[in-house]
């Protein structure tokens, strides 16, 4: 696979990614803070959408250089190595405002 397709396969899959963490945070932040599953599965989404941001950073440097991709690589980072201090109120915020404002920068890329 050409890096072209691959930037493009990546693009994809982090826009998929990006609607699924949107229509879990359609469910409400009361739904969020009462289900014990919708904190892991933003954590999971987090780590998703930061490992895709770091690809990305990589394969094209230039194109990728907008500071929101390092921002969503840090959470990636964040997330995964201190699990044990997420701030539920911090974490709903990165997917119901962080989230949309990366899906229309990967939309733009489209």
């Amino acid at each position: 696979m050409r890096d072209d397709e691959r930037v493009e396969r990546w693009l994809e899959d982090l826009a998929g990614t990006l609607r699924r963490a949107a229509d879990l945070a359609e469910r409400g932040r009361d739904s969020y803070l009462a289900d014990p599953a919708l904190p892991l599965a933003f954590e999971a989404l987090s780590n998703r959408v930061g490992d895709l941001a770091k690809r990305l950073r990589t394969a094209d440097p230039e194109r990728f250089a907008d500071p929101i991709w390092a921002q969503a690589a840090r959470n990636r980072d964040f997330v995964v190595h201190h699990y044990d201090r997420m701030d539920a109120d911090l974490l709903w915020r990165t997917v119901t405002i962080s989230f949309v404002r990366l899906a229309q920068v990967v939309a733009d890329e489209q």
